[in-house]
């Protein structure tokens, strides 16, 4: 580790670029940069879009909002033990951790990409954060 931070620098940097590529390529997606079709999608999908487009969303905003405080804490801007705070630690697992490979499936091919690689990276995000507990106890 480098910088009081809970990762090594260049480990993290590539994390933090990697999350902010997946949130601007999302955030492009869900403003409307679709690989669909709207007027010919039924109810039920129609629903699982929205319901993983919004997954989509709340994963995203969770990891940021990792990333930011723990950045914070490498630059020095906030203490480590800010950062360990639990407001300032991973959110929304319920949700977030929510994958149903049946929903996945039947989803345009994009949104089925970030859906995973969203999923992947907050689960590797998770796993970072737990280690903040370790270095607690």
């Amino acid at each position: 580790m480098t910088g009081g931070g809970l990762v090594d620098t260049t480990f993290f940097s590539h994390t933090y670029d990697e999350a902010l590529a997946l949130t601007v390529e999302a955030r492009d997606y869900v403003a409307g940069d679709h690989d669909f079709d709207m007027s010919h999608i039924g109810f039920a999908e129609r629903l699982y879009l929205s319901c993983e487009t919004m997954r989509l969303t709340s994963r995203m905003t969770h990891i940021m909002s990792w990333v930011f405080f723990q950045r914070a804490a490498q630059e020095g801007e906030i203490t480590l033990e800010e950062a360990r705070r639990e407001e300032c630690r991973l959110g929304g697992a319920v949700v977030c951790l929510g994958h149903d490979p049946d929903v996945i499936e039947v989803l345009p091919s994009r949104l089925q990409d970030l859906m995973e690689r969203s999923y992947k990276l907050y689960q590797r995000i998770a796993r970072l954060d737990q280690m903040l507990d370790r270095e607690i106890g």
